[in-house]
């Protein structure tokens, strides 16, 4: 977490979302980091979970990989979790948002959700700090 967590802050210190992921091989080296990136590179796709996929370059299976995420991993992270076949999601928090982390333990992945207070207390800060940027973010039309 500690790595996903250094992203996270990464991106934030830069501008962005403070949303970090690394991927792991089976034991626990990091074959990817990255950070949510849709504000720096004006890119919607680039979330910390695809950043920290790309990084890692191409793999020959991933169903021993485990990725290490600051945030619940919405919809579009989870379709990335299923489509190859990562076995194991570890989450920071999931009350600022809470994406598709059930829906992935429904479907085989093993999901540990850590509720770290360090994960918790950069996204509360965040989302009270920005939330026209953070609505944004998960698509919330603004009113």
């Amino acid at each position: 977490m500690d790595v996903a967590l250094e992203q996270a802050r990464i991106g934030l210190a830069s501008g962005g979302i403070p949303i970090g992921a690394a991927l792991l091989g089976p034991d626990g080296t990091v074959l990817g980091r990255g950070h949510n990136r849709r504000v720096q590179d004006d890119d919607p796709s680039v979330h910390g979970e695809t950043a920290a996929f790309r990084d890692a370059g191409r793999q020959r299976d991933y169903r021993a990989t485990t990725m290490v995420t600051t945030l619940s991993p919405c919809w579009y992270c989870s379709g990335l979790v299923r489509q190859f076949g990562i076995g194991a999601v570890l989450v920071g928090e999931s009350r600022t948002f809470t994406g598709g982390h059930d829906w992935l333990a429904e479907h085989g992945v093993a999901v540990t959700v850590l509720d770290d207070a360090r994960c918790v207390a950069l996204m509360e800060e965040f989302v009270a700090a920005s939330p026209e940027l953070w609505n944004e973010d998960i698509g919330v039309a603004p009113e």
